[in-house]
């Protein structure tokens, strides 16, 4: 799942969407400063059920780890961003990916060089795909993708990123596609439904006023869902 979890190609929750699109029609409201933040989901992977945890956790200062885990019979997955927050603006600096699939073990790093203004891959990647990427301000990786999208969802922000991930570089956007309900640890809660389509695949990201991280992330690929996570517990 390269970048694992909601995704078998690149980093997970990101690396198929290249759309346009913006919240349009609502007021901006200030983005909410980070706080500490786990949840529990549970998860279809690869057409087996599995479960899901999603964390952040302060590093000091003002740098943050987000990790995301899922597991099922068959594979293991997880994947970790460490990141700043300057301002609101969450920079990447390092990625790992780690995954186990039956007998097979893929493992991919990256380091977001902002002095250098580049970002780098090494591990199980491909050559062309080691980088050097240049970078711009604002860029995200698949996991912060993610944060991001909850963060600037709840705040009626612009849906609209760079993503710079496994040596690629790509515009990506998403629009307000309906309003749901969604359960969190049991509770119905409404929840705004985002979406974003790039050829043959589809990304469904539910979220929901005050939580950190989707709600419900859904890949589809030729119109079929092929990795659904849905939050069960905040702790």
């Amino acid at each position: 799942m390269s970048r694992l979890a909601p995704s078998l190609y690149a980093r997970p929750l990101a690396a198929l969407v290249l759309v346009a699109g913006t919240l349009a029609g609502t007021y901006a409201m200030p983005a909410r400063a980070l706080e500490p933040f786990t949840a529990d989901y549970e998860a279809n992977y690869m057409g087996l059920s599995a479960t899901g945890h999603m964390s952040i956790e302060p590093q000091g200062g003002n740098q943050w780890k987000y990790t995301l885990k899922i597991a099922n019979k068959v594979a293991q997955l997880t994947q970790t961003t460490v990141f700043e927050d300057r301002n609101g603006d969450l920079r990447p600096l390092t990625g790992t990916d780690a995954s186990l699939l039956l007998i097979k073990k893929i493992r991919r790093n990256a380091v977001y060089d902002w002095a250098a203004g580049e970002a780098r891959w090494t591990g199980d990647v491909k050559p062309e795909r080691a980088g050097p990427v240049a970078l711009q301000a604002g860029d995200v990786d698949g996991l912060l993708l993610n944060l991001a999208i909850a963060r600037d969802a709840n705040a009626g922000k612009p849906l609209r990123y760079r993503l710079v991930d496994e040596g690629r570089a790509k515009p990506m956007n998403f629009t307000v596609a309906g309003k749901d309900t969604v359960n969190v640890g049991g509770k119905p809660r409404p929840a705004t439904r985002l979406v974003a389509s790039s050829g043959n695949k589809q990304m469904l990201i539910w979220v929901v006023e005050g939580l950190a991280l989707p709600a419900r992330i859904l890949q589809r690929k030729d119109g079929k869902d092929d990795i659904d996570l849905r939050i069960t517990n905040v702790r």
